[in-house]
């Protein structure tokens, strides 16, 4: 006997073993059983098993819980008055000089408590489960020393441990250069190597090292030696690529088969080549376009001749994509970057998951599976992208059970 039967329900499974878009199966059935999925299809084919709990949706569509898969939601305080001052004219040169920008995020980073940055950044790990998140990957990169870098894969720990929610934590170890290592970027650099993957890698606390290859980041040399280190400690990489530049960033990720590169509106074909060579995915990040007023969109036609799964996420940082809403991404994805609706869902559920290698365990609905799941009062998948902002489903399950 299963634990759970949904049953009147349509169902988006995003599996592409399932003919038809979005891999609908209409008048469906879905079983459960120890968290996890033990039957899909048609209701009429799966009325023959016995459940401990029969549950009708009354036509509902049920999607995978939404997959989240870059993010910078644990960090201090906030620059809303940054973006307030942006909008009365200051440039962003002045606002960093005056101690603005991302170095007053690491300023208030490590003067946190490990409880304060927690209990910061639960309402907005609370906003994104709202909107149908069951999985999040949750970055360091605020505190730019080896002590607050740990203490924010701790909290995004802590977050993982408390709520009903699947949390990834990846090591953001090349984001910015601390203030204190101006004149001594070589030594941070080294700080990062030497340092800090070897501590959280002892610790558990990081699957995945990631940084920012940019002018105004770091070089593709320092990233290089970055991702040996990680592949040394057995950490998957990623990597902030071609956001601003083309620096070759994305063929670089794939010579070390990291699981993506993010970003990526100035990636260029040979870069989005080597992507596909690697079985890389691309994660697509419309708030962060949105929120900086960009106007050079991510290769989408490039990717999809080269068949690079997209991936869409929020990039929720304090900085540059203030964003508290996945289905807004969803829209966003569609209406900026000229994403189909099944396109932006697949980025947020199936390549989502692939995105964190997770995709044997999340991000489709198929038997063996975990049953994380969203149920939505809609009449067809493609409303997820249409309403702009639509606030989210009707429930959410994880793991099997209501959460």
């Amino acid at each position: 006997m299963w634990d759970r039967l949904l049953t009147n329900c349509n169902i988006a499974t995003m599996d592409p073993a399932v003919a038809g878009a979005f891999g609908a199966i209409e008048d469906g059935a879905i079983g459960i059983q120890d968290g996890r999925i033990v039957g899909v299809g048609r209701r009429i084919d799966l009325a023959g098993y016995r459940a401990a709990r029969v549950e009708t949706l009354g036509g509902a569509w049920v999607t995978p819980g939404l997959i989240d898969c870059h993010t910078h939601l644990v960090f201090g305080g906030n620059r809303a008055g940054e973006f307030e001052q942006r909008l009365n004219g200051a440039s962003y040169e002045a606002i960093a000089r005056a101690g603005g920008g991302i170095l007053s995020s690491v300023k208030a980073t490590r003067l946190a408590s490990l409880e304060q940055l927690v209990e910061e950044a639960r309402p907005r790990l609370h906003a994104l489960m709202r909107g149908g998140v069951t999985t999040v990957e949750i970055k360091s990169g605020y505190g730019l020393d080896t002590p607050s870098e740990l203490k924010m894969l701790q909290a995004a720990k802590r977050l993982g441990d408390s709520e009903a929610v699947r949390v990834v934590p990846t090591l953001l170890a090349l984001h910015a250069l601390p203030p204190e290592h101006r004149e001594s970027r070589d030594a941070y650099v080294e700080l990062a190597i030497e340092d800090m993957i070897p501590a959280a890698a002892e610790a558990g606390l990081a699957v995945a090292v990631d940084a920012f290859c940019e002018g105004i980041g770091f070089t593709p040399a320092e990233v290089r030696a970055l991702f040996h280190a990680a592949d040394a400690h057995g950490l998957h990489v990623k990597l902030h690529a071609e956001q601003l530049s083309n620096l070759s960033g994305a063929a670089l990720a794939a010579e070390f088969g990291a699981l993506s590169a993010d970003h990526l509106e100035h990636a260029d074909e040979a870069g989005v080549a080597a992507m596909a060579r690697a079985g890389m995915v691309a994660v697509l990040l419309p708030g962060a376009f949105y929120a900086l007023a960009e106007t050079r969109k991510p290769p989408v036609d490039l990717l999809r001749k080269h068949k690079v799964p997209m991936a869409i996420a929020t990039d929720l940082n304090p900085g540059t994509s203030p964003i508290l809403s996945p289905t807004l991404m969803l829209s966003m994805a569609c209406t900026l970057f000229r994403l189909t609706p099944e396109e932006a869902l697949l980025g947020m559920t199936r390549h989502a998951a692939k995105a964190l290698a997770l995709d044997d365990e999340v991000g489709t609905i198929a038997p063996g599976l975990a049953a994380d799941l969203c149920v939505w009062r809609i009449g067809r998948p493609a409303e997820l992208c249409y309403w702009i902002g639509h606030p989210g489903p009707e429930r959410r399950i994880v793991a099997g059970e209501d959460a």
